[in-house]
C-alpha cells in the first residue's frame, strides 16, 4: 500500500496547512487544518476534514464494509449500513483516541439482530486492521440498531 501526501498551502499560497493525499489506487483526498487565531500562519483555513477525522472515517469505512459483507455472505436482505463514530481524544501531545464509540444502523428485510451483533463482533476482533490499530489507544465501544425495510 502506498501514499503521497504533499502540502498544498492555501490555495496555492505556501501558508496555510492544507495537504492532498494521492493514494497508490489513483485517488485523491483532501485534508486541512484547524484555523489558529493566535497564529494564523500556522493554521489552516477549514476547507477539508483534519487528518485525524480521515484517520476515524477511515475506521468507520473498513469496518461498515466488513460488517455490509458479513451480513452479504450470509445470505442476509441487507440494504443499507451507516456507522456513526464518537471519538475523545488524549488531552496532550499526542492527541491519540481515547475513546472510540461506534453506532450501527443497518437496514434491510429480515435482518436479524443476533446476525448484525456477529458481523460487527466479527469486524471489531478480527477483520477490520483499522478499528484493531485503533483498539492499542483506544476504548472502542459498539452500539446498533436494525431497521425494517
Amino acid at each position: 500500500m502506498e501514499c503521497t501526501v504533499n502540502w498544498t498551502g492555501a490555495l496555492g499560497t505556501r501558508s496555510g496547512m492544507g495537504f492532498v493525499a494521492e493514494t497508490g489506487s489513483g485517488h485523491t483526498l483532501v485534508m486541512d487544518g484547524a484555523p489558529d487565531a493566535a497564529k494564523p500562519e500556522n493554521g489552516g483555513l477549514n476547507l477539508a476534514p483534519r487528518p485525524m477525522e480521515t484517520l476515524l472515517a477511515g475506521a468507520g469505512g473498513c469496518t461498515a464494509y466488513d460488517v455490509v459483507l458479513i451480513l452479504k455472505r450470509g445470505r442476509h436482505d441487507v440494504r443499507g449500513c451507516s456507522v456513526q463514530l464518537q471519538a475523545d481524544r488524549a488531552d496532550s501531545d499526542p492527541k491519540v483516541f481515547t475513546k472510540i464509540n461506534m453506532h450501527f444502523t443497518v437496514s434491510g428485510k429480515g435482518v436479524p439482530a443476533s446476525a448484525v451483533e456477529r458481523a460487527i463482533a466479527m469486524s471489531h476482533d478480527k477483520y477490520c486492521s483499522a478499528s484493531v490499530m485503533l483498539g492499542k489507544t483506544a476504548a472502542i465501544s459498539t452500539s446498533f440498531e436494525v431497521r425494517e425495510l
